[in-house]
């Protein structure tokens, strides 16, 4: 069995933000067809802010506590901000994850991400170069 960190399991048996935003303003889904981990974030944006932040997540432990980690980490931040999330800086706020698990972390930040690339499309938004 694979060592998690306290605040892994923290988030692993106290998830927070989980649900789906009803009227969402972006819809991010992401899945991993070898482990068959699925994220789907959505996201509620008010003065260019991710004002609120929503996933399901159908996976294991690590893809749940990765998913609670990133929206805590997108919440009230610009989307500018937000896209700059990386799949690292999410492994390393949850104090590392088991090297066999960190495909999780990738979906997390990538579903956050299309969540905002969908909002940006659909409010003919560019992204910053670079980001």
């Amino acid at each position: 069995m694979p060592q998690y960190s306290d605040k892994v399991m923290d988030h692993f048996t106290n998830p927070r933000n989980i649900g789906e935003i009803t009227d969402p303003d972006g819809v991010g889904e992401v899945g991993n067809p070898v482990c068959g981990d699925m994220m789907k974030f959505t996201i509620k944006v008010k003065d260019g802010r991710i004002e609120d932040v929503k996933y399901l997540t159908f996976g294991c432990g690590a893809a749940i506590s990765v998913s609670s980690m990133v929206s805590e980490m997108a919440k009230g931040k610009t989307l500018e901000e937000a896209l700059k999330i990386t799949n690292k800086q999410v492994a390393e706020e949850l104090g590392g994850l088991p090297g066999n698990k960190m495909h999780c972390s990738n979906l997390g930040a990538d579903a956050l991400h299309k969540a905002i690339e969908d909002y940006m499309e659909k409010n003919k938004i560019k992204a910053e170069s670079g980001s």
